[in-house]
């Protein structure tokens, strides 16, 4: 090995040409089974309805649940046209009802990072194609942007969060222990993330699962996801089992 080389070695992969990203767009996103649309005030009153179902599908979000539509437009309203994080609703085409939300976070374009987060969908509409294909689209947008990485975190004892994190191709990376206070108790942290040199394959296999044909007429998927994203994982969660 040439003394450059282990130069380089020593201090890391050189990153040529590199130009950080431009911010993610405002605009909305479609796919063949949902639309992901800029968060605005008319999405609060169908968003309390759907969220009302459940109340512990806002266990591990810092806020709330919120007693009454008008608590929830309050804090929509807060929310409505920041650039960071970045919300959006998500309406199920089929349906035309609206059953979640999920944002762009921590953008950093210096580092080409950015985090998807705020994620909380209603009960109507999680473990739906709908709710798959709004991740597949916001990753897609960030990678199409330039990003180099885009993460995934959780509070650890959210198992469901973690098990989704999984199945949607981001590789574990470890949990940070004592990394906040959230609702006045102590959150540990699971960190996932995808590159974007894991995202090429990982993006194939999220069109070969969102293919019409491959669901039956009774929408039963013929092969999952994490059959299709599995082999692509650098890292699988400990707290999931092989």
């Amino acid at each position: 090995m040439s003394t450059e080389q282990s130069q380089d070695a020593r201090l890391g992969t050189p990153v040529p040409n590199w130009a950080p990203p431009p911010t993610p767009p405002a605009s909305a996103l479609e796919g063949r089974y949902v639309r992901l649309e800029p968060l605005s005030a008319d999405h609060a009153e169908p968003l309390f309805e759907a969220y009302r179902v459940d109340d512990s599908t806002w266990d591990y979000l810092p806020y709330g649940p919120f007693a009454d539509p008008d608590a929830l437009r309050a804090w929509v309203d807060g929310m409505v046209g920041l650039a960071d994080p970045m919300f959006f609703a998500m309406r199920d085409r089929a349906t035309g009802e609206v059953g979640g939300v999920a944002s762009y976070l921590r953008v950093t374009p210096a580092a080409g990072t950015i985090e998807v987060g705020h994620i909380h969908i209603a009960r109507g509409m999680q473990r739906s194609v709908a709710a798959t294909e709004a991740m597949f689209l916001m990753m897609d947008r960030a990678f199409s942007a330039g990003y180099r990485r885009y993460e995934w975190k959780c509070n650890a004892l959210n198992r469901a969060s973690r098990r989704a994190a999984q199945r949607l191709g981001f590789s574990f990376e470890g949990v940070f222990r004592q990394a906040a206070v959230i609702k006045g108790r102590n959150r540990d942290t699971a960190w996932f993330a995808i590159t974007d040199g894991d995202w090429p394959p990982l993006r194939e296999a999220f069109r070969a699962w969102l293919a019409p044909d491959n669901f039956e007429q009774t929408g039963v998927q013929r092969r999952s996801l994490s059959t299709l994203t599995g082999p692509h994982l650098h890292a699988r969660d400990p707290m999931l089992g092989p």
